[in-house]
């Protein structure tokens, strides 16, 4: 794997921890006692056991007649492996030269393509688009208010869970992003990147869930539901590239482009936060799903942030003593506070349900 491994992904992953020349080639496994942090393992917990439960979930919706929650679990891996090799690899597909080394992940329990892929991003994608979706379909958006403002909904539900995640992830050494890529990783809120918090973090997911919701909701006459899934996450990536479109047209400006980045993001916040406030939940039970997780998934995040604060709080420009970038705390506060409110609607309006799933 040592042609993936240039100069500035050497570095990157030599300040995690390894050498991205010594890997293994397809898959290898250590002891989740030998990996970089402490909150590693309990990340790989959280995740993998968050996406098995996602998907006994679904698959009980889709014996119910709802197959959504089932497609979204399937096309989440079909938009996984649409996006992540390109990222991983991009000599591969002739992008090395237009975007560069990206990041890199640190070495997990189970590791794949050249160490480059841990297998709790795998589950990351379905764990992460059900809980989102569940949260926003339990509050009744979609059946209310149908799938583009469900879709919006969907988008503000992710960001705000998941850059709880994603601003403390560097400094714990789950993952590095390459500083010398100045294209694809400025401007940063802190040590992550704004395109991956709007693009990724929200645009894809929200993006996706209106794609299944249109696809798979419907009338299957013609199509099979495993063409619609395809379809759909295959479909996911060009829109990332079309909500891109207005920051690229100011490429070099870090400036300006961090300025229509960040209201962008913002008119996401106002555009959530009001679909949530006026939304009619459903009358039916609330699923152990949506009941449970989300609040086990936040409250993991936030053993993990408490862990971080000591070396958050002394560090220095920016750094901690151990040389990781920190993220933004005050956005993630934010996120906790956005993310909190959306249990706290879910919870006020809902009875929950012993025997669903």
């Amino acid at each position: 794997m040592s042609a993936g491994c240039g100069p500035e992904a050497e570095a990157v992953t030599r300040g995690l921890g390894f050498d991205c020349h010594d890997v293994a080639p397809v898959v290898s496994v250590r002891f989740p006692w030998d990996l970089a942090h402490w909150s590693m393992p309990l990340l790989e917990v959280l995740v993998v056991g968050g996406a098995v439960f996602a998907l006994v979930h679904a698959v009980r919706r889709h014996r119910d007649g709802d197959p959504v929650n089932l497609a979204l679990w399937w096309a989440s891996l079909v938009y996984l492996f649409v996006t992540e090799p390109p990222l991983y690899f991009p000599e591969w597909f002739g992008l090395d030269r237009l975007y560069g080394f990206i990041f890199a992940h640190n070495l997990f329990t189970v590791q794949f393509m050249g160490d480059r892929l841990p297998l709790y991003i795998v589950a990351f994608y379905p764990m992460f688009s059900q809980l989102a979706y569940e949260l926003v379909r339990s509050l009744g958006i979609f059946r209310h208010r149908g799938p583009a403002v469900g879709a919006v909904a969907v988008a503000f539900a992710c960001q705000v869970f998941y850059e709880v995640f994603d601003q403390v992830g560097p400094q714990l050494k789950w993952w590095a992003w390459n500083p010398g890529n100045r294209l694809v990783n400025h401007p940063a809120l802190a040590a992550v990147p704004m395109t991956s918090m709007l693009l990724f973090a929200s645009v894809s997911m929200g993006a996706m869930t209106y794609l299944v919701v249109r696809l798979a909701g419907g009338p299957r006459r013609g199509w099979s539901l495993a063409g619609r899934i395809l379809v759909a996450g295959v479909l996911t990536p060009p829109t990332m590239a079309i909500a891109g479109l207005p920051s690229s047209l100011f490429g070099g400006n870090t400036t300006a482009q961090a300025w229509i980045l960040g209201v962008e993001l913002a008119l996401l916040w106002l555009a959530g936060a009001w679909i949530v406030a006026h939304a009619k939940p459903l009358a039916e039970p609330l699923s152990a799903f949506a009941r449970i997780y989300p609040a086990l998934y936040l409250g993991g995040m936030a053993v993990c942030w408490i862990g971080a604060l000591p070396a958050y709080f002394a560090a220095v420009d920016g750094v901690t003593g151990d040389g990781t970038p920190i993220g933004s705390g005050l956005y993630a506060l934010a996120c906790f506070a956005g993310a909190g409110l959306l249990l706290a609607a879910l919870y006020r309006a809902r009875r929950p349900a012993p025997a669903a799933v």
